[in-house]
Order: C-alpha cells, then sequence, then structure tokens
C-alpha cells in the first residue's frame, strides 16, 4: 500500500503518443538557429510523475525554442501505464532499472533483452545528440528535493548556476548501473556535454510538481534555448540563500534482506560524530565513517540483495547564492 497520499493528477500522455523525433513519446523542436540541443526528461521511472505533468504541459502549450534544438520526452511509458494506486512501486519499471543500463556496452549486447532496454536503445539516437541534459525525478520518501550532480566539477558547476535546490550531490551512481545523467560526454570530464539530475520531492506531495517547474523553466532559460518570457512566470520560485555541495564517499548496498535502518529516516539528516550506527546490514552494524555525515535518499522499498538502500555524504563545500 501507498504510505503517503496521492496529491496530484496523473497526465494523459496518449496525445504525445507519435512523437517527432522518429520515437514514440520524443518530441524534438529545432529553431534553425545555431545553439545547443537541450533535453527535458521525464518518467525514467516510471512513477515519478512530477517531470510527466511539466512535459506535458509544455507540450500543450507548444513551447519552441529561438535558438538551438529542445527535446521533451517521457521515457519509460510502459511502466507509467502500469501504475496501480494500490501498489505504486511496482511501476517503478517493467523489466530493469531504465536508469542503470547506460553504457554503451550495455546498449550494444544483443543478447540482452527487457522493456527497458528496447525503450533506451530506441532514445539513444536522440539522446546522442544531446548538449544538455535535465532529468526529473521525485523520491520514495518524503524528503527535500535535491540536485544529483554527478562526480565531476562540471556538474557542480551547472548546479550553481541553475541556483536551486539548495543541497547538491556529487556521486558516482549506483553499483547496478549507469544513469542515463552520467551516459557518454555527461559524464566525460572533457566534454562539453551536461547533465543534472533533480529529485524534486516526494513521488506524490503536490511541492514536487513546483519543484519541477521551477528547475525546468530555470533550465530552459539558462541553456538560452528560450527566454525568461517564454516560461510562465509562477513557475521560477525564490532561490535558497546558499547551496550545499555533498559528496558521497560510499554506498550502503544490502547484503541480503535482512536490512533495518536504526530510525525512521527520509533523507539529508546528518550524523554529528563519527561512529554513529545508522542500521544494520545482515547483522552487522553500519556506522558513519566520519563527523557530520549526511544521508543521501535512505529507502528501503526496492530492497534486496546488492540494491543500494542509502548512501554516505559528506559536507564538501557550501555557494552562497548570488
Amino acid at each position: 500500500m501507498n504510505a503517503y497520499p496521492i496529491e496530484i493528477t496523473f497526465p494523459d500522455i496518449s496525445a504525445h503518443a507519435s512523437g517527432s523525433a522518429g520515437v514514440p513519446y520524443v518530441h524534438t523542436f529545432d529553431s534553425g538557429i545555431d545553439g545547443p540541443h537541450v533535453m527535458i526528461n521525464a518518467l525514467t521511472h516510471g512513477n515519478e510523475v512530477c517531470g510527466a505533468i511539466v512535459v506535458d504541459e509544455l507540450l500543450r502549450a507548444k513551447l519552441r525554442p529561438r535558438r538551438g534544438k529542445l527535446t521533451l520526452a517521457f521515457a519509460n511509458v510502459d511502466a507509467y501505464a502500469r501504475f496501480d494506486a494500490d501498489k505504486p512501486d511496482t511501476s517503478r519499471f517493467v523489466d530493469q532499472d531504465f536508469n542503470r543500463v547506460w553504457t554503451a556496452h550495455t546498449l550494444d549486447d544483443a543478447s540482452a533483452d527487457s522493456s527497458e532496454l528496447r525503450r533506451a536503445r530506441a532514445m539513444r539516437p536522440v539522446i546522442d545528440t544531446v548538449d544538455l541534459l535535465l532529468d526529473l525525478h521525485s523520491m520514495h520518501e518524503k524528503s527535500k528535493p535535491l540536485i544529483v550532480a554527478g562526480p565531476l566539477d562540471k556538474g557542480i558547476e551547472l548546479s550553481a548556476k541553475l541556483g536551486t535546490p539548495e543541497t547538491v550531490i556529487c556521486d558516482e551512481g549506483h553499483p547496478e548501473g549507469r544513469r542515463m545523467r552520467d551516459y557518454e560526454g555527461f559524464g566525460d570530464p572533457s566534454s562539453r556535454k551536461n547533465a543534472l539530475l533533480i529529485e524534486c520531492g516526494q513521488h506524490w506531495e503536490a511541492s514536487a510538481v513546483t519543484v519541477a517547474r521551477d528547475v525546468t523553466a530555470r533550465f530552459l532559460v539558462l541553456s538560452g534555448v528560450v527566454a525568461r518570457e517564454d516560461v510562465p512566470g509562477a513557475w521560477i520560485q525564490a532561490s535558497p540563500k546558499e547551496m550545499l555541495v555533498v559528496r558521497v564517499t560510499a554506498p550502503v548496498v544490502a547484503k541480503s534482506m535482512d536490512f533495518r535502518f536504526a530510525g525512521d529516516y527520509t533523507g539529508l539528516e546528518v550524523f554529528p560524530k563519527a561512529g554513529s550506527v545508522i542500521g544494520w546490514n545482515n547483522g552487522d552494524p553500519v556506522k558513519t565513517p566520519y563527523d557530520d555525515c549526511m544521508l543521501v535518499m535512505p529507502s528501503l522499498r526496492q530492497l534486496r540483495p546488492g540494491v543500494t538502500v542509502v548512501r554516505l555524504g559528506e559536507i564538501e563545500r557550501r555557494i552562497q547564492s548570488t
């Protein structure tokens, strides 16, 4: 059963099925003027609806780029179609996590097949041409929104220019596989391509939609593909006074189904002292490795051996709002 009330309406995205880029549910618009190719992506996971609301709204508003190209996409539409309010987490994916398949080796492996791999392979030719990617997500638990900037300085720099949310998470990803935001040039320090993943809030809360609209409007204006007056005026919210950059130092991966936390953690909790016990993994205590350790996106909803149940973060620096 769902632990949180569903405060939002799931959009009917069937009107966008045909696409305009040769790929269903993927729409690319070319201004004909030189500029970056910017992509706003929703539904990397089928139960993360805030991004779908925003992309649906932009398509219905007929937003078009003034320069460069703009792609508006719904990713795992098959998973989205399976949503059941009584079992909301089962529509995260169909066969495997869509956000763990993004390496050339995985996508080129002809012996591997799944609903998610087929969809990723269909979208890949478009994504290969994208310069700036904004991937809109939400979280299992009711936690404050955050930016997943990846491990590189260019991700931190883009986060600072975006200006919100206030917590910037720098990490290498997950042991299970690579995310879209780390795919090819996005994860290459020598490439000018860049990507951000935004965790906008808990899946079903209305405030997650507010965050998704805010970061999308900022990202589009920052990229230069649209002007400030092209996006709805109410979308852009006040900026935080400062942004906190947190470096993930280690994932905590479940050894078995026997994992439990020491408290009702939802994310961004900070433990002042090293050695604090935050949980037990197959009977072994899990302790914080340093002072002021932050818990990043703890959740047991997808618990199984090999799954990351929480990541440990070290506060690296603060960025003052300009």
